[in-house]
């Protein structure tokens, strides 16, 4: 007796909770939540497109399939691989995503977000193998530019948006890996100073060489001045001499003409006897002006007179060096008594 009521009981609880779960399994308003968008199928076809909002939906007789249209990220944790230079790798990564169209993402792939996150993956060890190590770590700009456009080109045909994708981490496999290259990266630093070093030689033999090379051009440049200089100079002073000789002639002119004109019986008609005597006469007065400057001057000279030619009468039958002719008889003999030539001291 008690157990057929124990039953009855037990019978009754499991039919309240069958029908408690069936009336909220029925239920004929589906949500769709802002950012979403909403997809009803009838028996599994006929797909019509709900908006955010309350939206109608019989059970059994309908299906709602809701797709996320926000942006969205997918991890992509220690990925191994190889770079370029056969360097096993670790790396992880975030790929950015946004559904552009939900109908493709819905029912023209199966599970769009395993698929991206695959996608992601195989793309990540194909483009590590076009990278050295070097690069991506001197330049990890350029790998994320070109996984994003590879994942992009891949996830359109789904209605997905690539973003973009970030390298989070990326270092050597293992510690033996880091070691090696911990050494190789000092040897290239080493050779990086070396040849740093020796361009700085070089610089600097290269400024000597140009300093050597200005020094010799500027002597040399010097040198031409000067003789350019010296020649000038030169020039100058055989003109400046010329000049002189010229206008010393033309006053010496000047004066046998006034003095010819002076003593000549006709001013008007000067003969060349008188001009012959003017000159002679302005060579006595020069001549006197020289004795009297040799007579006051302080100085220890000797001076010989006499010479026939000097007097103006070289057309002479006289007409011997007396200089010579006086030295060449102190050679021969004594002088005795007073000299034929007047010798001043």
């Amino acid at each position: 007796m008690m157990l057929s009521a124990l039953t009855r009981t037990q019978a009754r609880l499991a039919t309240a909770r069958i029908t408690r779960s069936s009336m909220q399994r029925r239920n004929f308003v589906s949500i769709i939540q802002q950012g979403h968008e909403g997809w009803r199928l009838t028996f599994g076809r006929d797909p019509v497109k709900l908006e955010p909002g309350l939206n109608l939906a019989i059970p059994i007789y309908h299906e709602v399939l809701v797709m996320d249209m926000r942006e969205s990220s997918i991890s992509i944790p220690n990925l191994t691989g190889y770079t370029s230079d056969n360097v096993p790798v670790t790396c992880s990564g975030s790929l950015f995503y946004r559904v552009n169209n939900g109908y493709k993402a819905l029912f023209e792939v199966s599970n769009v977000h395993e698929n991206i996150k695959n996608t992601g993956t195989s793309a990540v060890r194909s483009l590590l193998g076009l990278f050295s190590y070097d690069q991506v770590i001197s330049d990890r700009n350029e790998l994320n530019k070109q996984l994003n456009t590879v994942i992009g080109n891949s996830i359109a045909n789904w209605g997905v948006e690539c973003s973009r994708f970030e390298i989070q981490t990326f270092k050597p496999a293992n510690r033996e890996v880091e070691r090696q290259l911990e050494l190789q990266m000092e040897a290239e630093r080493n050779r990086r100073k070396q040849l740093l070093d020796t361009q700085a030689q070089i610089n600097v033999a290269e400024g000597q060489k140009q300093r050597v090379i200005l020094e010799s051009e500027g002597h040399l440049e010097a040198k031409s001045n000067e003789a350019d200089a010296s020649f000038k100079t030169v020039v100058r002073e055989a003109e400046a001499r010329q000049k002189q000789a010229l206008l010393e002639a033309s006053a010496l002119a000047s004066q046998v003409e006034e003095l010819a004109r002076s003593i000549a019986k006709d001013k008007d008609n000067i003969l060349p006897e008188e001009r012959q005597r003017a000159l002679t006469s302005l060579i006595e007065i020069r001549r006197l002006d020289q004795l009297k400057a040799i007579a006051q001057s302080k100085s220890n000279s000797t001076y010989f007179f006499g010479d026939q030619a000097a007097l103006g009468r070289a057309n002479d039958s006289y007409n011997i060096d007396y200089a010579e002719h006086i030295k060449g008889g102190l050679y021969s003999k004594p002088v005795v008594g007073r000299p034929e030539a007047a010798l001043l001291v």
